[in-house]
């Protein structure tokens, strides 16, 4: 077997991001996946936990406080938000690290205590990390050390509605965002709404007054723009596993036809691979990115005048967690970015 460029260490790693990126970092031609931690599942074999990988990986969990931290180059944390910014200043300073919890992509530690009730531990590192929405900040990913790697609904909203922001397109108070995810988006700890009698047949709106991810959306839209902007953000469930497709609705600011809208998207993304602008009438469908990395936008214009309506469509667990956890990681190390990342989606 060739020997691989760089070790890498999950902590985190018995949820659905964990186990997702655990699924993609073993095929990466370019990594070893040295250490995998749990602690509540200490002992364990992946495999154990995650019967489909049995005979991929051997690895057994460990408690991420036994590893020796400092023998990996990159270190992926999988944990919930209000626990990783508690350890993180416990870990080696010469690792890459990439946060796939909101600890560290909100700029200030006040706006986390208020939208995350928890008193952030590490206030001094929040602006030490690089926000790792990869098409929108490649250059500061590319020199950082530390990537906080955005939630799944800010991904699938920021790539679809950052043309419109950064060409001044739209009028910046009135934008409104229906979103709906799979139940994987809510974490694999058990709740009682999310049990099968509770969620099958179901299709619900939650977080209506103010879900967390807003202060996420709004603090990078306005990097875009400059201005203040507040949004609409209605989240939903849907009862399917994975996926996650935004509605965005928005009013023109200036006369513009919908071809030249589109072509708009396209020189912003046009060396995106991962971004797929469809036309002719062809609308996201979140069947056809299960699995893969790739962001679906559509782009089309209201009933109402000068009102445009943009749909984007992304596996949460893959372009909006591990995926683009990978993705970054690839930066950084100047690797091709599509590097053990599918654009090819598992159908039906």
């Amino acid at each position: 077997m060739a020997t691989k460029d760089i070790s890498v260490g999950v902590i985190g790693a018995s949820g659905y991001t964990g186990s997702d990126l655990i699924r993609m970092l073993i095929s990466h031609p370019k990594i070893d996946l040295k250490y995998a931690s749990a602690n509540n599942h200490a002992g364990q074999k992946i495999s154990e936990i995650y019967p489909y990988l049995h005979g991929k990986i051997d690895l057994v969990l460990e408690k991420w406080e036994d590893i020796n931290w400092s023998t990996v180059d990159v270190i992926f944390s999988c944990l919930p938000h209000g626990i990783f910014h508690e350890i993180f200043q416990k870990l080696p300073d010469k690792n890459i690290i990439i946060d796939l919890s909101a600890d560290f992509r909100l700029s200030s530690a006040e706006d986390y205590s208020y939208w995350y009730s928890f008193e952030h531990k590490s206030i001094e590192k929040i602006n030490q990390f690089a926000y790792g929405l990869t098409e929108l900040n490649r250059p500061k990913i590319r020199k950082s050390k530390f990537i906080a790697c955005p939630g799944c609904y800010p991904t699938a909203t920021l790539l679809s509605l950052y043309p419109l922001i950064a060409e001044d397109l739209i009028d910046q108070s009135h934008i409104t965002i229906d979103a709906k995810s799979g139940i994987s988006g809510a974490g694999r700890s058990p709740k009682r709404d999310l049990l099968f009698s509770e969620i099958s047949e179901s299709f619900r709106p939650y977080s209506v007054i103010g879900h967390r991810h807003i202060p996420e959306i709004e603090q990078q839209l306005m990097l875009y723009s400059k201005n203040d902007i507040k949004i609409n953000f209605i989240p939903h469930l849907v009862p399917m596993n994975r996926g996650e497709l935004v509605t965005s609705h928005v009013r023109l600011n200036k006369d513009i036809d919908l071809n030249e809208v589109i072509e708009v998207y396209g020189s912003n993304y046009k060396n995106d691979d991962f971004i797929n602008i469809m036309s002719n009438g062809n609308v996201p469908n979140t069947i056809n990115v299960r699995g893969t990395n790739n962001c679906d936008i559509a782009v089309i214009p209201g009933r109402v005048d000068q009102t445009l309506i943009v749909i984007s469509a992304i596996d949460n667990l893959v372009k909006g967690s591990s995926g683009q956890a990978i993705q970054n990681m690839n930066l950084i190390h100047g690797w091709p970015e599509e590097l053990g990342l599918s654009k090819i989606s598992i159908f039906p």
